[in-house]
């Protein structure tokens, strides 16, 4: 704790006595999750060094806690904690996804059906403001609007220097069952059944098309039969279709995604056998991040993640197979344990379902891909969907206000940040890349 609170003092410093008010990102040590936005301007940002905040601090075993720098990634997390038979309470699926990017850019995964997404299960964070200021938020402190207005904000808040979040006890190994259904009722009914039942830990699934739908239910279990890896030759995708179960050590299970979800690179089996070892999300990240300049329009592949409420998915399917119709897609249930501040405040207002659904477009190319971001970010307004922000982006500044909270972001930004040198969500997450 000596040596973060030595790490926080020195960017605090620098923050305090920084004269330049040009914007400010952080230099970070992993690779960024967040696709490249083709088409917007390109406004290079004088940089904070925060690569050395990647230490677990503590975990508390009776507690079923975690104490941790932002930098740590859960493939650390989880390989640490498990040494205490505990897991954080929501893993998102790649390696390189860290904790303060999960809280930042809204990561979910198959736990989320029970708890929602990773910031649900935060406890605390020290948050350090653009004026050198160190704040502890948590829910019920004098500082809980800062605390709940953290996720999804992308770092236009302050910086994320610690986070304590919950665990849960786990097991050596998880066993799926890959339930097969042939309509989006069936499907929809099994979910419910599920999350209603609580006889499951894990629930996700892949749609390969409007008439195969596969619901992948996880529990933990002490001991298999047998176990697989999705780390090279296998894709887990894939395999959904053609299992019926399957048993995969914890580990294995959290980032059974890992070469990526429905867009898994090479495809070739040959291409697998040469570079499958090599080839990863991270490492296809952080070539379309670095080359992102030179990259034509086309060659990135179409990337949404959408939230939709569990009563509008039949709507949305329809319009979705008239208007895009690309498959497989990531089917994740999410439950919204509360109505959260960053969202406007009459955007959900004649929406009562508790469960949405993270319907994830992953891979898909088009020669006007941005005529597909347009339309799917409409219906999402029609029917009070949401996605997140991590691709391109095309809301005008009105529209997006009218999802996002701007009055909570205005109040916790004026505390925080109130030359602006981390830039405004709007403009960070849709005018430019």
């Amino acid at each position: 704790m000596d040596h973060h609170e030595a790490k926080v003092s020195r960017i605090a410093r620098q923050l305090r006595d920084r004269k330049s008010t040009a914007t400010l990102s952080r230099r970070k040590k992993s690779v960024s999750h967040q696709v490249p936005k083709v088409g917007k301007a390109h406004v290079p940002d004088e940089q904070l060094d925060i690569r050395d905040f990647d230490q677990i601090l503590a975990i508390d075993p009776v507690r079923r806690t975690c104490v941790a720098e932002p930098g740590v990634t859960f493939a650390k997390l989880v390989r640490e904690t498990l040494r205490h038979g505990l897991v954080p309470a929501v893993v998102p699926e790649l390696k390189t996804i860290t904790i303060g990017g999960a809280v930042a850019g809204c990561s979910i995964e198959s736990m989320s059906f029970q708890v929602g997404g990773f910031h649900d299960t935060c406890l605390a964070y020290e948050v350090v403001t653009a004026k050198g200021d160190v704040l502890v938020t948590t829910p019920d402190n004098e500082h809980q609007l800062i605390f709940q207005m953290m996720h999804g904000t992308f770092g236009t808040l302050g910086i994320i220097t610690k986070i304590t979040f919950a665990l849960i006890p786990a097991e050596p190994f998880v066993h799926i069952i890959y339930e097969k259904h042939t309509s989006l009722a069936a499907y929809q009914a099994s979910i419910r059944a599920h999350e209603r039942a609580k006889d499951i830990d894990f629930m996700d699934g892949i749609i390969h098309s409007p008439e195969r739908y596969v619901l992948c239910t996880g529990r933990f279990v002490d001991q298999a039969p047998y176990r697989h890896r999705y780390d090279w030759m296998r894709i887990y995708y894939l395999s959904t279709a053609s299992r019926q179960e399957d048993y995969l050590r914890t580990p294995d299970y959290f980032f059974r995604y890992n070469k990526g979800v429905t867009n898994v690179h090479p495809q070739s089996f040959l291409g697998r056998l040469l570079f499958g070892k090599l080839i990863n999300s991270t490492s296809t990240l952080w070539f379309a991040n670095t080359f992102k300049r030179f990259l034509p329009e086309k060659v990135i592949p179409i990337t949404v993640d959408t939230f939709i409420p569990f009563s509008r998915m039949g709507t949305f399917m329809d319009w979705y197979v008239r208007e895009v119709n690309h498959f497989p897609l990531w089917c994740v249930p999410y439950r919204v344990v509360r109505r959260y501040e960053w969202l406007a405040e009459d955007f959900l207002s004649d929406v009562t379902d508790e469960l949405f659904l993270d319907i994830a477009l992953y891979g898909m190319r088009r020669d006007n891909p941005g005529h597909y971001y347009r339309i799917i970010e409409q219906e999402l307004m029609a029917l009070h969907a949401i996605k997140t922000l991590i691709s391109t982006n095309s809301y005008t500044e009105e529209e997006f206000w009218t999802v996002w909270n701007k009055k909570n972001y205005d109040q916790v930004k004026r505390q925080t940040d109130p030359d602006n040198i981390f830039r405004d969500l709007y403009e960070k997450t849709c005018t430019r890349r």
